[in-house]
Formats: structure tokens, C-alpha cells, sequence
């Protein structure tokens, strides 16, 4: 293997850190404990998995967690009532609904009932519009997550090629928005490749920059790399693994043998986007809270 790693695990333990730190301030300073509340509706295995890891990243940097798990059979309107209910809670400035929701409620609708001011996720059409033309707003998760990997692991991205592959709202599209402005750790040449793009490696051969987040295992193979090229790889899938306790193993969406063997940095799955997706729903928690009692960011 050639590549370099990309640490995501040991950026998250870094930025958890200066995460702690800014709440006991807002504590210390100002009677503040930043609080996210955690809306899940039935029981999905890796959705109730992600919810609680969820809680123990709040508690363990000191912020107030708080879960509001609901049968799968509950009704839109119990839903919304609930997201109502949390909006009006002074003690709660962040709002996270776990998705995917059970069929018959709209997804639309739920995200669209949270305040920009506590959609801690990025997902509302509020921040999603000011996300675009630039505005202050709550990043998404993952795709922020994604600036800090590019930030630490020292990439130049401005002016370079840069191939996102996936086009959905939580990464792909607002990833190539926010690689397209201006700005640090940004103004980069952004090709977006999805389902309707005759043959994507035409395209990641060209690239110095791979983001491959399609939920797909394989999609992106070292054959489809320019040397040197750096993989940012988003997806986390389970593959059947006789030889693991579970019954399976995670990979990406990359085959990361192929792909460290042309690249000259890869993140690893796990321990690379993942934890920092989490980690950078504290990091906007955290800011949601500043924001309503008037506190700037010292950085």
C-alpha cells in the first residue's frame, strides 16, 4: 500500500476536545449547557445503533442529551407535534430527526417543521439556500466533516480537480456546492457523477480529488485512479463475513486495496468520514447555543 491514511478517528478525538472546551465555557460563562435532542422513530438496527452513539458523544463532552424514541407506527402528525414541542424548549438549541423515517411519513415535511436556528443537521431549506449563496448557516454534517479531513490532512483542493460521485441531499450535492465556492479548503473545479452518468471513471481518471459516496461496495476501484489522486471515501456497508463474530464486515464504497495502491491518501472505513459526521453535529450544537445567547466563536 502507497497511500497515506487519513485519520478521521483521530481528528474527531481532537475536535471532541475543543468541543468539551467550548461548552464547559459557555457553562462557566454564561449558565449555558448546550442540549441536542435525538427524534427516532421505530426501531431500525443501524438507526438506533447512530442514536446512541449519538448520546454518548453529547455526554461525553458535557452537552445535554436527549433521545425521544416513538413506536414505528406512530403518525405524521405525533411527529411534528414532537419537533413542535422541542422547537419551543429553550433547553434544547439543536434538533436531529433520525432518518430514514417508516413509510407514510414525509420526510419533507418533518425536516421542513424543524427552525433553521436548531437544524443542527443543515438539512432545512433555510440553511440548504444559505449554504449556496454563502451565507452563515449550519453546514451538513458529513460534507463539513469532510472539510476538516481535507483542512488537517494538509490538501490544496483550490483550483484542482475535485469528482464527487453521489448525488443525494445528505452528501454528494451539498459536497460539490461547497468544494465550488470560494473560500478555505474550497474553490475547486467540482464534476458531480450519480446513477445517470454513462461511465464515472471517464471522469475520477481526471480527478485529483475522489469523493465517492454512492452506498454502493466497489464503486470506486484503484483502475479508475490518476495516481496520486486522493479518495475521500463516505460510504459504510455491510458485507457478508463468515470469518467475522458478526456474520459480516464494513467497507466502503471504495475497494480500498486497489484504491491505496494508486493513491497518495485514502481515508479508511472505518475511522475515517464516520467519525467525524458525529463529531461535527456537536461542533454545530455547540454553535447553535452560542448563537442564541450571543456568543461569538473566539476562532
Amino acid at each position: 500500500m502507497n497511500a497515506k491514511i487519513i485519520d478521521g478517528r483521530k481528528l474527531a478525538e481532537a475536535t471532541r476536545t475543543e468541543i468539551a472546551e467550548g461548552v464547559a465555557a459557555l457553562k462557566r460563562d454564561c449558565g449555558v449547557t448546550p442540549g441536542l435532542a435525538v427524534v427516532l422513530v421505530g426501531d431500525n438496527p443501524a438507526s438506533v445503533s447512530y442514536v446512541t452513539a449519538k448520546a454518548k458523544a453529547c455526554r461525553e463532552t458535557g452537552m445535554l442529551s436527549r433521545e425521544i424514541r416513538m413506536p414505528a407506527d406512530a403518525r405524521e402528525p405525533e411527529v411534528l407535534a414532537q419537533v413542535k414541542a422541542l422547537d419551543d424548549d429553550p433547553a434544547i438549541h439543536g434538533i436531529l430527526v433520525q432518518l430514514p423515517l417508516p413509510a407514510g411519513i414525509s420526510e419533507k415535511n418533518v425536516i421542513d417543521a424543524i427552525s433553521p436556528e436548531k437544524d443542527v443537521d443543515g438539512f432545512t431549506p433555510v440553511n440548504v439556500g444559505r449554504m449556496v449563496i454563502g451565507d452563515r448557516c449550519f453546514l451538513p454534517c458529513t460534507p463539513h466533516g469532510i472539510l476538516k479531513l481535507i483542512e488537517v490532512s494538509g490538501m490544496d483542493v483550490s483550483g484542482r480537480h475535485v469528482v464527487v460521485v453521489g448525488r443525494s441531499n445528505i452528501v454528494g450535492k451539498p459536497m460539490a456546492m461547497l468544494l465550488a465556492r470560494k473560500g478555505r479548503c474550497a474553490n475547486a473545479t467540482v464534476t458531480l457523477c450519480h446513477t445517470g452518468t454513462p461511465d464515472i471513471s471517464v471522469h475520477t481518471r481526471m480527478a485529483d480529488v475522489v469523493v465517492v459516496a454512492a452506498g454502493r461496495p466497489g464503486t470506486l476501484t484503484g483502475d479508475m485512479l490518476k495516481p496520486g489522486a486522493v479518495v475521500i471515501d463516505v460510504g459504510v456497508n455491510r458485507v457478508p463475513d463468515a470469518s467475522k463474530p458478526k456474520g459480516y464486515r464494513l467497507c466502503g464504497d471504495a475497494d480500498f486495496n486497489s484504491c491505496a495502491e494508486v493513491a497518495s491518501a485514502i481515508t479508511p472505513v472505518p475511522g475515517g468520514v464516520g467519525p467525524m459526521t458525529i463529531t461535527m453535529l456537536l461542533w454545530n450544537t455547540l454553535e447553535a447555543a452560542r448563537r442564541i445567547v450571543g456568543v461569538q466563536d473566539a476562532r
